[in-house]
């Protein structure tokens, strides 16, 4: 009885939500009420935000602190294109992190705005002082269960707030749907009239009880938060993750000159030696004389890191040419790995990609060269030599693909993250001796390109004599 009950009000539910859904043309998009203060529409950015900091506190935990330490600064293409100071490699590794969570930080000092809380309304001013001094008025910073607790929640909001977006998503297609079946529903007949008419009944019977799951969502994502609430979990963990940089990294309290390219030896990664604290303390670096206050005074901590990840004149950053060199090397390898499918088209279109400083290079290279290339031994001796460059220069084109494509405008959002850093790209390397690395690589296949022509060539004459050959053996016995 108690079932009957419960049905009989489930289907006074769903007509009446038919009745809504016939009267009310349905929309492709759907409008937050603003009421509550709460959030809305901008929980998705916030999720993203949230999805940004997870990644760069799990980018400090002490495994992945010690793997910068040990493999990303010891590439052997770090090494020979972009600097061998592992003092120096550790400072960018840091002032990219810093960089990364400043970038967060703007975000959300923009969104704090809507707070009713004064001190999070003032969220910008107080995360530059605690930059600048380690100053945390409001103890905003976590110890280590309550980072693994507040983690916990984070996590749960974002995954509830991406299902929400795909479910807000699906339900606009079916609305989507619903209208274009009405609207094609007026220039049938009758047999057709009442087929589409189950199928309306039908699809309006999939928007109710996607518009249940959407409302459900809603209530336990981000969406129904209040802006108080999520910016205070943001803040909290923005200032925990800055403390952890400056703990991990050896930075003290202060204008400090931890981050100029002449960093001290001590400057190295230090992992948290007891797992229940992050607090923020100060590092191993010695305090700066009067001189170097002086000196810093001018600058804040972030600006401090800024010019710290600006390229020298020298990179290929600072000529605006890492990516497009990481595509041309990555061409190269292609061809490299199957000389015997480059065709002379595609041979024009690497050399178009090329600037002008490698062609005059290359073009003093090949000078002289002669054109027969049938030496086996030399063509393996070339096939040795690029393999040894392209096994240190073809990672790091690699990651210059896998940064820039994760910071691309469509990948900024509720996306997955490696743990690729800056220094271990193009983009801090040597322009100079990138050119050359490259130009060894062009020389070496061209010869190695046309070595297989020539073999095929030859091989393709032997196989036309045999026939020919043949063929006038049995001319001559008939």
């Amino acid at each position: 009885m108690a079932l009957e009950t419960w049905l009989i009000k489930v289907k006074t539910a769903i007509s009446h939500s038919f009745d809504a859904v016939r009267t009310t043309p349905p929309t492709t998009k759907l409008v937050p009420k603003k009421s509550g203060g709460t959030v809305g529409v901008l929980a998705f950015e916030i999720a993203g935000l949230m999805s940004k900091l997870l990644h760069l506190w799990q980018s400090l935990s002490d495994k992945n602190i010690i793997r910068v330490r040990n493999d990303s600064i010891s590439l052997e293409g770090v090494r020979k294109i972009v600097s061998n100071d592992e003092a120096f490699l550790l400072g960018l590794a840091c002032a990219e992190m810093v960089e990364n969570l400043r970038h967060v930080a703007k975000s959300v000092s923009r969104i704090s705005k809507r707070c009713e809380d004064s001190n999070l309304r003032s969220f910008e001013n107080l995360f530059d002082n605690f930059a600048n001094s380690g100053y945390d008025p409001h103890g905003w910073v976590l110890n280590w269960k309550e980072v693994e607790a507040r983690n916990k929640k984070i996590d749960r909001y974002v995954t509830r707030t991406v299902n929400l977006y795909r479910e807000m998503d699906e339900l606009s297609v079916m609305e989507n749907g619903l209208r274009k079946l009405l609207q094609s529903r007026k220039n049938n007949d009758v047999h057709d009239a009442s087929i589409k008419e189950q199928k309306v009944i039908d699809l309006q019977q999939k928007i109710f009880w996607q518009r249940q799951e959407v409302k459900y969502l809603k209530e336990r994502s981000l969406w129904n938060r209040s802006f108080d609430t999520v910016i205070t979990m943001l803040a909290r963990s923005i200032f925990t993750i800055l403390a952890r940089i400056k703990l991990v990294f050896g930075i003290g309290h202060g204008f400090l000159s931890s981050l100029p390219r002449s960093l001290s030896a001590s400057a190295t990664v230090h992992p948290s030696e007891n797992p229940n604290s992050c607090n923020f303390v100060s590092g191993p670096l010695k305090s700066p004389n009067l001189e170097q206050k002086k000196d810093h005074h001018a600058y804040t901590f972030f600006d401090l890191n800024s010019k710290f990840l600006k390229p020298p004149p020298t990179t290929l950053g600072a000529a605006a040419l890492a990516l497009h060199y990481a595509n041309v090397i990555i061409v190269i390898e292609k061809m490299i790995k199957s000389p015997q499918l480059v065709g002379l088209d595609t041979r024009d279109d690497v050399y178009g990609m090329l600037p002008d400083s490698i062609r005059s290079s290359l073009r003093a290279r090949l000078k002289g060269v002669g054109f027969s290339a049938s030496d086996p031994m030399l063509a393996g001796e070339w096939r040795e030599a690029l393999g040894r460059i392209l096994g240190w220069l073809s990672p790091l084109a690699h990651n210059m693909i896998k940064w820039q494509s994760e910071r691309s405008f469509e990948q900024q959002n509720l996306v997955e993250k490696t743990n690729v850093l800056l220094l271990q790209t193009l983009y801090f390397a040597n322009k100079e001796k990138t050119e050359a690395a490259i130009t060894e690589l062009l020389v070496g296949l061209n010869y190695i390109w046309r070595f297989e022509r020539e073999m095929n060539a030859k091989a393709l004459f032997e196989c036309s004599n045999y026939f020919n050959g043949s063929s006038l053996n049995l001319q001559n016995s008939s």
